[in-house]
């Protein structure tokens, strides 16, 4: 009789060691949605501790998009859902002994849904323009427009198609939209010099050379480094008829650039006309050994060295 209640205290005391072990881990639930809230069925679940040490749980949503993992050591834990097809999700949460941990509902993005919310990629959009600028060099100047309106219709901010849906207005002596489009260009990019100096052409074009004075006068005061703002501002002045004030624009577009052998043709041509003959053939005969790439300021460029050198 003795033994049989040794036997027996120890099975309940082996029993109550037992119940608690249940009691010292937890419970997470939770459910996977889609964006209308709708459930989605097989999402697989990974439950990762993080607290120091490797444990894991892995389950899956029914068909009800709902989910339940037990037996997780509690503590603080990132739970992921994920779904091909979808965009997955995470959540950090800390799951604790007794009730169940109520997870928030994940909802998942569907791949699809989220290509259209970012948008068109980056190479997309170069390739297109790239297309477009292809199409505007051959002349075909309809197709192109259509085709940079088609890339600001998905990417609205990109200050080059802009500039050169300005220049095909230029083409067309589009004033009014070339202007738009140069200074739609310049508020994306306020230092766009190759914009600035569009939009200066467009304006002299167009009957209103004191505008465009100003404006390339404003952005080189602001840019006094800037070598192809500088030049420009000297070839306005040139155009002007204002040699001194062109002369030097193009010395300090020479400092800033010094690699611009257009430069060194104006410049010739206004020591030609100031008849300082060995300066303006010093400058001519510079800009011939730099390969220009401009044929018709070259064969004049030529032309004047001939006629300016001493005959033997």
């Amino acid at each position: 009789m003795k033994r049989l209640t040794i036997t027996l205290g120890l099975l309940l005391t082996l029993g109550l060691l037992g119940a608690p072990a249940q009691a010292q881990t937890g419970t997470a639930r939770g459910k996977v949605l889609d964006q209308e809230g709708k459930a989605i069925p097989e999402a697989k679940i990974l439950i990762e501790y993080q607290g120091g040490r490797t444990q894991k749980y892995e389950t899956e949503s029914n068909k009800r998009g709902e989910f339940i993992q037990v037996g997780i050591y509690p503590g603080h834990y990132k739970v992921t859902a994920t779904k091909d097809g979808y965009q997955g999700s995470q959540v950090d949460i800390r799951i604790s002994i007794g009730d169940p941990t109520m997870i928030p509902d994940f909802r998942l993005v569907s791949a699809k849904a989220a290509a259209a919310a970012a948008g068109p990629s980056q190479g997309e959009i170069r390739s297109q323009f790239e297309k477009a600028s292809k199409l505007t060099q051959q002349g075909q100047l309809d197709e192109a427009e259509a085709l940079y309106k088609e890339i600001l219709a998905k990417a609205p901010s990109v200050p080059e198609v802009h500039y050169n849906l300005g220049y095909i207005y230029t083409q067309r002596k589009d004033w009014t939209n070339a202007e738009t489009e140069f200074q739609k260009a310049l508020e994306l990019r306020p230092d766009y010099s190759d914009a600035i100096i569009a939009l200066a052409r467009a304006y002299q074009d167009s009957g209103n050379a004191a505008k465009a004075q100003e404006l390339i006068d404003k952005a080189a005061a602001a840019a006094p480094n800037d070598g192809k703002l500088l030049f420009n501002l000297a070839i306005f002045h040139v155009n002007a008829g204002q040699q001194q004030e062109a002369m030097e624009d193009l010395l300090k577009a020479e400092t800033a650039d010094p690699s611009n052998a257009e430069i060194q043709y104006h410049l010739g041509t206004i020591l030609v006309g100031q008849n300082k003959v060995p300066e303006a053939l010093a400058r001519l005969e510079k800009y011939v050994s730099m390969s220009p790439n401009n044929p018709q300021n070259l064969a004049t460029a030529q032309a004047l060295i001939q006629a300016l050198k001493p005959k033997k």
